[in-house]
């Protein structure tokens, strides 16, 4: 097996959305101040993502662990999506982005899965970018899940098809802001070959040109998927 070119390959990249909280604290503000600039972010890093190759962007917003949190944070955090939800849509749709939403609805506020059913309808047809928002999500929940519904001789494609749920491709680049080198539970299938772009740069403080400096790095890398390198 020879090594891959990115140069022109469509790509999924992965997000880890960090540094929300901290932001706000170094700044003598309120965590949830932090979460509300992470949500400008979020707009400005899509915006900029087709232009970058980019043709899937998953966004860890709410792991299941962050359950754990302060339930004043976690109320804040459901209603800035609420919000998020309200207020977006209309432009995604109109900048021909489709939205889904990865992860358990059972657990979230009422009315907040209706409201995300609604975004996914009314996104559908969006074809520049596929926007997947990670909400209440395990990736080792995503592969148990699986394990559960497969086959006995299910392939390996088939096997991941049930832990994405939605077919998106596998990831290509994982980047995680804020200065913390993990996955926590994040993509755990999906990521088995991406590489992986660790940045000091809280999540508010996130926009095209770090996305930029993430994808030039991406780019100089090769490739090998456990091959040789590419003849010269």
């Amino acid at each position: 097996m020879q090594s891959t070119s990115v140069q022109d390959a469509t790509i999924h990249v992965g997000l880890i959305m960090d540094g929300n909280g901290r932001w706000a604290e170094a700044r003598g503000l309120p965590r949830g101040v932090g979460h509300e600039a992470g949500v400008a972010t979020v707009r400005r890093v899509a915006r900029a993502a087709p232009a970058q190759g980019i043709d899937t962007l998953t966004l860890y917003a709410f792991s299941s662990d962050n359950w754990r949190r302060p339930a004043a944070e976690v109320t804040g955090l459901m209603g800035l999506l609420r919000l998020y939800l309200t207020r977006e849509v209309e432009m995604l749709r109109r900048d021909g982005v489709r939205l889904t939403v990865i992860g358990r609805r059972d657990r979230l506020p009422a009315g907040l899965a209706d409201a995300i059913a609604a975004a996914e309808a009314a996104t559908r047809g969006g074809t520049r970018l596929h926007l997947r928002i990670a909400l209440d999500y395990s990736a080792r929940d995503a592969i148990l899940a699986a394990a559960r519904q497969a086959a006995p001789d299910a392939s390996r494609e088939e096997f991941g098809r049930l832990v994405t749920g939605d077919g998106a491709p596998e990831v290509d680049l994982v980047i995680r802001t804020s200065g913390e080198q993990r996955l926590s539970d994040f993509l755990l299938w999906e990521s088995a070959y991406a590489e992986l772009h660790f940045t000091p740069c809280a999540w508010p403080d996130f926009g095209e040109a770090e996305l930029v400096a993430a994808m030039t790095a991406f780019r100089a890398r090769q490739r090998r998927f456990g091959g040789l390198p590419a003849a010269a």
